[in-house]
């Protein structure tokens, strides 16, 4: 069959129309390139992050037994042993999320390249298994980390996070664990879970549908409301670290009228002091 010019001109722009609206193929970042990630769910691929935000192990205070108990953890999955999933819920700013960022510079300090740690977040659950699969098939051991992870009414991509740790026929790579922080240990509201119980027809298997989420963490580890001591411990940890100079009967003042007008004491509250403190003094902070 013989075309004219004007139909191959045509076909051609059928062509070029075509390949303009089909979607781009996915770009895959190789995981080489750095030892941390930030999950694009949109791209379907791991970002590069030149530069974690992280604060140093020492400076974190007051959780020395869930520390241990983490890093631990982590360094055991680094080195190929058994290892579990972690869920690290409780009080805000007590340094849930800074504990997983300096676990993963831990291991990593004794051995390098060892571990890549890639955050994907809460709006991408459901694009959790397009991240498994390209994990499936690297060699590095990852920690994916969820910041901040919980679940509010209808929302149904938790059954994705489940399926993934645990379920399905595949089930979690071997190469890959999941580390994630919350203020709700059973991340989900307590009223969403009464109301599956009185509208079920099972109440005790709706609830448990809900709270099995949470036993999918080998790991629970709880953050608590820290002590006035603790508390100056991070205050004074953070000011010689950073080579503030204020005495220490000028600097436990200040921290604790801070905190009294912040109605709590935290890990966060005393950074957020030191970084006023700082700016008062005319000290940067590197």
């Amino acid at each position: 069959m013989s075309t004219t010019p004007d139909t191959e001109l045509l076909l051609k722009r059928i062509a070029e129309a075509l390949e303009r609206l089909s979607p781009p193929p996915a770009a895959t970042s190789g995981l080489d390139a750095a030892d941390a990630f930030v999950w694009n769910a949109e791209a379907g691929r791991a970002d590069p992050v030149a530069e974690v935000s992280r604060v140093d192990m020492s400076l974190i205070k007051g959780v020395d037994r869930v520390r241990d108990i983490l890093v631990d953890n982590t360094k055991r999955f680094a080195k190929g042993l058994p290892a579990n999933n972690a869920l690290l819920w409780g009080a805000r700013g007590m340094g849930k999320s800074s504990l997983v960022k300096a676990a993963h510079a831990a291991v990593n300090a004794e051995t390098p390249g060892s571990l890549i740690l890639i955050e994907i977040h809460r709006e991408d659950i459901e694009s959790l298994p397009r991240l498994m699969a390209q994990l499936r098939a690297q060699e590095r051991r990852a920690v994916i980390f969820c910041d901040d992870l919980s679940f509010d009414h209808d929302d149904t991509s938790y059954k994705s996070l489940k399926a993934v740790l645990e379920g399905g026929i595949e089930g979690r790579p071997k190469n890959v664990i999941f580390y994630a922080t919350s203020n709700r240990r059973h991340l989900m509201p307590r009223d969403m879970m009464e109301n599956e119980r009185s509208t079920a027809i099972n109440p005790s298997e709706a609830v448990e549908e809900k709270v099995s989420l949470s036993d999918r963490f080998g790991l629970w580890l709880g953050f608590h409301n820290c002590s006035q001591s603790d508390y100056l411990d991070m205050v004074a940890g953070y000011a010689n670290h950073h080579g503030l100079k204020v005495d220490d009967e000028t600097l436990n003042a200040e921290a604790i009228e801070w905190a009294a007008t912040r109605g709590g004491r935290s890990g966060r509250v005393a950074w957020q002091f030191i970084q006023d403190l700082a700016g008062r003094l005319g000290h940067r902070l590197d």
